[in-house]
């Protein structure tokens, strides 16, 4: 819970506050350039597409007959198997892309998983065998994880920093319209007489990493990296280029430059090079490590991937049984949680991160247990229209889930950590989810599948998962942080300090209609940025000692 403050403690937010600069609001659609920034955003958010596309592309797989006589039949443990496939191939190139990253930029892992992809979406289309499905899917998730865990990072370090944090939270919102894709593909293909029912959204899949790779070349490079190797000029032409329309002596571009430069300098000094033992060697960064373990075992052990990957089985236990109608229910979830997930990810400023986490995991919550108690009615008596209810609240949980789960991902895992160890801290996350998806795919299908102890008793598996949400939210509601007030430059100061409630400086400070006449030098702002760590530090010495607090200052709106 967010400490008391007092007023020596509101003296001190002033003064962080005061020793910032006030910069003016910037409209994105009144800028080419700034337009064209984002317009390369939206080419890497193809890669959470990608993602969801192959997770939809398994669910929907299984409920083609065709698809079932090609891989004959598979058992329910084969089925696992072949999901897993895919995770075991991204858990495989995880340790790789740190490196890639931060030794050749962020575009070169993205390069080299969109090429790999493309291979693989073509060998799956063309298997004429379970095991050649199989390699296809593991090299799938191999190109998939280099390109996922690089794209979000190029985001955050290219974007604006007043639109940072929606365009960052509609990343991972959009493995909903790629799983969303391929369930209407999957739909319009089902009354093909052959093959290719399945074979053609399977060879679909390649087409938005041939989209990335067409357009990869023209996408600019993290100035945050491009500072670490020591290339500042070019970091300050892009920063002007994309944030101000080629001035240089913008004030935001001035300020951006100074702060990362600063954070940069600040931690070269104290450590030249990262390690993945940094995350356990202070508090702060302890408290870091928890909370993105269990963003990704949470994002995927919340139930949603009952639906996601087995919604057949789903649909079957609740009287569901025609193959159009189970499809047609999937594509609409699908369309669902695409609008759910992109509308909260739109007001994530407004309504900030730990509301909206505690809103969704309640919402979850809520829903399993009435999916727990229509379950167990229509398993006793059979009436179609408990069944009906049963998969309404199954709906409900998805559109729970999507309140935070989908979009904040990723988002929330790059607010919280400084810049030397971004990468490898999406790389952490992404193992746990990986992880946890690779157990889901094993475990899931055996209870609740034919000659399964809970064959047609689905709510039992429901309850399972109540209970285990349930501890989700006292997690969620202990532990989860608010970084409303965040710039991703610089995680710098700590998470040692829950959230207290600095309003954004853009609230608190006169905001400038147009561009300010008279610009500050470069080390009047570094000044400044050093003025704000000092205050900083100065309000967390006089905040209660065992509170968790993450404090950032907020520029923009």
């Amino acid at each position: 819970m967010a400490p008391h403050i007092s007023r020596p403690n509101h003296a001190a937010v002033v003064e962080a506050q005061e020793a910032a600069p006030t910069l003016p609001r910037v409209k994105w659609s009144a800028s080419p350039n700034m337009r064209k920034l984002y317009f390369y955003c939206i080419i890497l958010c193809v890669c959470s597409a990608t993602t969801g596309y192959d997770g939809s592309l398994m669910n929907t797989s299984q409920l083609l007959d065709s698809w079932q006589d090609t891989m004959g039949k598979p058992s329910e443990d084969t089925l696992g198997r072949l999901s897993a496939m895919y995770s075991i191939g991204s858990i495989a190139s995880l340790p790789v892309v740190p490196f890639l990253s931060d030794r050749f930029g962020r575009k070169t892992p993205i390069t080299v998983g969109c090429v790999i992809m493309i291979i693989a979406a073509a060998v799956q289309a063309a298997s004429m065998s379970r095991p050649q499905y199989e390699g296809a899917r593991f090299f799938m998730g191999f190109g998939n994880s280099l390109a996922q865990l690089a794209c979000p990072l190029l985001i955050t370090e290219i974007a604006h920093p007043q639109h940072r944090a929606r365009i960052t939270t509609v990343y991972n919102c959009l493995w909903n319209l790629g799983a969303l894709i391929c369930a209407w593909l999957a739909f319009g293909t089902q009354n093909i007489p052959n093959t290719w029912s399945w074979r053609i959204p399977t060879l679909l899949q390649g087409v938005f990493s041939i989209i990335q790779l067409t357009f990869i070349w023209w996408i600019p490079e993290s100035p945050r990296w491009l500072l670490s190797k020591d290339r500042n000029d070019e970091a300050l032409r892009m920063l002007a280029h994309y944030h101000a329309d080629g001035n240089e002596s913008d004030a935001t571009v001035m300020f951006e430059y100074a702060e990362m430069k600063e954070t940069l300098r600040m931690e070269f000094l104290h450590q030249k090079s990262s390690s993945y033992m940094d995350f356990i060697k202070t508090k702060g960064n302890r408290m870091r490590l928890m909370i993105i373990l269990s963003l990704g075992l949470f994002s995927q052990w919340s139930g949603n991937a009952l639906v996601s990957y087995y919604a057949g089985i789903i649909y079957e236990g609740a009287g569901i049984t025609g193959q159009t109608q189970k499809l047609g229910l999937d594509a609409g979830n699908k369309v669902l949680s695409l609008i759910v997930s992109i509308s909260c990810a739109l007001l994530v400023d407004r309504i900030g991160r730990r509301p909206l986490f505690l809103a969704a995991t309640g919402g979850m919550l809520l829903a399993l247990i009435c999916a727990t108690i229509t379950g167990q009615q229509y398993a006793a008596k059979q009436v179609l229209g408990i069944g009906y209810a049963n998969i309404f609240f199954v709906w409900v949980h998805g559109v729970a889930y999507a309140f935070a789960w989908s979009g904040l991902l990723v988002a929330y895992t790059v607010e919280i950590l400084p810049y030397k160890l971004r990468a490898k801290g999406v790389f952490v996350m992404n193992l746990s989810v990986q992880v946890a998806l690779t157990i889901n795919n094993y475990v899931n299908p055996i209870p609740i599948s034919e000659g399964g102890g809970w064959y047609g008793q689905n709510w039992k598996l429901f309850a399972c998962y109540a209970g285990w949400v349930l501890l989700e939210l006292i997690w969620v509601y202990y532990f989860y942080v608010e970084t409303r007030y965040v710039i991703s430059h610089s995680s710098q100061t700590s998470i040692k300090l829950t959230c207290i409630p600095v309003a954004p400086l853009s609230r608190r400070l006169p905001v400038s209609s147009t561009a300010t006449t008279q610009r500050s030098p470069t080390s009047t702002l570094v000044q400044r940025v050093s003025a704000t760590t000092a205050a900083l530090t100065t309000l967390r010495s006089v905040l209660p000692r065992r509170t968790r607090v993450i404090l950032f200052v907020h520029v923009g709106s």
